[in-house]
């Protein structure tokens, strides 16, 4: 291997949150700065909330029921032959 192409690798880098929380990781920086974390992050917090201001999900519902309304099922072809 080649000396002195590998950046340093710290083993105790130190990540902080915009929310205050502060963790220790490996990285080839010391100091990480993050906007969100598993403390703040709203999937981890329990506090998400599903917004569907476009109505996206009940037009599709309705869609599909129109199409469900417009198929006719197939009618089942006779064989001839068979009599």
């Amino acid at each position: 291997m080649k000396k002195d192409i590998h950046p340093t690798y710290y083993h105790d880098a130190k990540v902080i949150c915009a929310c205050g929380h502060t963790f220790s990781t490996g990285s080839t920086q010391k100091e990480i700065h993050v906007e969100i974390c598993s403390h703040c992050h709203p999937f981890f917090t329990g506090k998400q909330k599903l917004v569907d201001t476009a109505g996206r999900v009940d037009r599709y519902k309705k869609m599909v029921a129109k199409k469900a309304v417009l198929k006719k099922p197939k009618k089942e072809k006779k064989d001839n032959k068979a009599k």
